[in-house]
């Protein structure tokens, strides 16, 4: 654990009170951080090491971005599209770079992981905790519970 190579580590400030989501998002901590080792390893098998994470990374990210947006969806959250659109922006870029590294373009993948945490934390930090702001306020009218919230999220798993 000593030689372990991190980026970032889950923080309470991450939270956005929705158990499900919040699990989801923690899940994105040692990706990020998997992603992270494999291009600071600098040995033979940072190739491997990187495509594997960074599929690893794309597969993550579209699983929860598409449970995410089904349930901003089902609870008409008001800026569902803008949401949708931060989503849109950080898959393309992540399928770019990911399609830039293979076919062997300049591209740095230090750089890359470090933006890509930048990006998730902040996504999480603040839009996220837009939505989680609205799901508190739909609770506190009594529109929502956290048990509808749950099977929401489960149904959309």
């Amino acid at each position: 654990m000593g030689n372990e190579v991190k980026i970032v580590a889950w923080e309470d400030f991450f939270v956005t009170g929705i158990n499900s989501i919040d699990n989801q998002h923690k899940g994105l901590v040692p990706l990020i951080n998997t992603l992270y080792k494999a291009c600071v390893d600098g040995d033979s098998t940072v190739d491997t090491a990187f495509r594997e994470a960074m599929s690893k990374m794309v597969e993550y990210v579209r699983f929860h971005f598409t449970i995410e947006l089904k349930f901003l969806k089902k609870i008409k959250y008001p800026f569902y599209n803008d949401h949708k659109s931060e989503h849109n922006v950080l898959i393309n870029q992540i399928l770019a770079a990911a399609e830039e590294y293979k076919t062997g373009k300049k591209f740095v993948p230090h750089t890359f992981a470090r933006t890509l945490k930048d990006w998730v934390l902040s996504h999480i930090a603040v839009t996220d905790k837009l939505y989680a702001a609205y799901v508190a306020e739909q609770i506190k009218k009594g529109l929502l519970s956290v048990k509808e919230i749950e099977a929401i999220i489960a149904e959309g798993m």
